[in-house]
């Protein structure tokens, strides 16, 4: 039997924690034992772990990486908050000079490179590591494997890394695994040399699953409104583009649509940016933040209209699981779109801007055949894809 480690954040709410949640379900446990690292045991999805993982207790050291500079001084790890108040400092300078708009990813990198001296290593010895979300310092300096994978869950074309000392951590890995075609193409545009480590295995997801999450009985005043409801389930960030959407149901009321009412499961940084704006533009009754749910499956299945506005995707989870709900599906032309949806047959991928959405969505608000084309083409759709977990295992042996 083969031991193998995966190290991720944590489990709060989110596309990646959910594809990790189904890997570990549809896992071979008869061939394979696997301990999973949390940095911080934090988040709703610690209760949806398959007991037939061993989660390895909690490294003081490595819960700092979710918390404030202020929470790491408190606990006098005073090196680590040094290390992190260094990243920001130099990260927003080379955002600056670099003009970057995101430089959070600088600042990541920065963060992991300043904490490793701090960070203790993890003596048992495994055949196999995966590190399952980005920056992944963590596998690649401080475990002790036979193998190492990485993960990428994003499109590498779109976000500002420090090439040369990204190139210094994936060298350490045997495999880097992208989640769709595209992500692999965008991933290699920035990296060439990397060619013969990269494989695509697919998020794992778990139609059954869904569907009966899906039935879950919620109390929410959403299920009284007879509006044609648009839902988008996303963390409030730029990169899934929720303040564009609001723009877009601003141009859409404007041109007299007054029967629409936009819902948005998740939560995130730019929570109060995202309040501010829908004040702003008037949209209080029709663009409503239900925040936080560990279970979004109710709310997708009340969906007119799945709409994924994103600035950029590697594959976006919730995508597929509108689809296996039967919902048609709308997404913004990131670049790994095409990837994910096949325009006109199981979704519509419409132009990546605030018009774009507007016009997206006015399209399919007013052309029901074309919608029910969508549902009626995910109902005979098998979406079923546990195989893909044979990609892993043939690269683990």
């Amino acid at each position: 039997m083969k031991n193998i480690m995966i190290a991720t954040f944590d489990m709060e709410v989110g596309g990646v924690e959910r594809s990790l949640i189904s890997m570990l379900e549809n896992f071979d446990y008869k061939n394979y034992a696997v301990d999973l690292m949390l940095y911080s045991h934090q988040g709703d999805f610690l209760k949806l772990i398959s007991d037939k993982v061993n989660l390895l207790g909690e490294i003081p050291q490595y819960t700092t990486f979710r918390k404030s500079i202020k929470e790491i001084l408190k606990d006098k790890k005073y090196s680590l908050g040094l290390s992190r108040i260094l990243s920001k400092i130099i990260a927003d300078i080379l955002g600056q000079i670099k003009k970057v708009e995101e430089p959070g990813y600088y600042q990541m990198q920065l963060m992991w490179k300043y904490a490793l001296p701090f960070l203790p290593e993890v003596s048992k010895q495994y055949d196999v590591a995966i590190s399952y979300l980005w920056p992944h310092y963590f596998v690649a300096e401080k475990i002790n494997a036979k193998k190492k994978i990485a993960w990428i869950h994003t499109d590498f074309s779109t976000v500002e890394t420090d090439i040369k000392m990204d190139l210094k951590m994936w060298k350490k890995f045997d495999y880097i695994v992208a989640v769709s075609e595209a992500c692999k193409t965008a991933f290699l545009e920035k990296y060439t040399e990397l060619e013969n480590k990269v494989v695509v295995i697919e998020n794992i997801t778990s139609p059954d699953f869904i569907r009966e999450m899906a039935k879950e009985k919620v109390e929410n005043s959403m299920l009284k409104d007879n509006r044609f409801k648009i839902v988008t389930v996303a963390r409030l960030s730029h990169a899934k583009g929720i303040d564009n959407a609001v723009r877009a149901l601003k141009i859409l009321k404007e041109k007299g649509y007054q029967n629409i009412a936009w819902y948005v499961v998740g939560y995130g940084g730019d929570e109060s940016l995202i309040k501010d704006l829908i004040k702003e533009s008037k949209l209080m009754d029709s663009f409503i933040l239900l925040g936080k749910k560990t279970n979004p499956y109710p709310y997708m299945k009340e969906a007119d209209l799945y709409v994924q506005p994103s600035r950029y995707e590697g594959k976006a989870v919730t995508v597929g699981e509108a689809q296996i709900l039967s919902k048609p599906v709308m997404i913004t032309n990131y670049a790994t779109a095409h990837s994910q949806v096949k325009d006109g047959l199981n979704g519509c991928i419409t132009e990546l801007s605030v018009e774009g959405i507007a016009t997206g969505i006015e399209r399919l608000y007013k052309d029901s055949e074309k919608r029910n084309i969508l549902i009626n083409n995910c109902n005979n759709t098998n979406f079923s894809n546990s195989n893909e977990l044979e990609k892993l295992y043939q690269i683990v042996n």
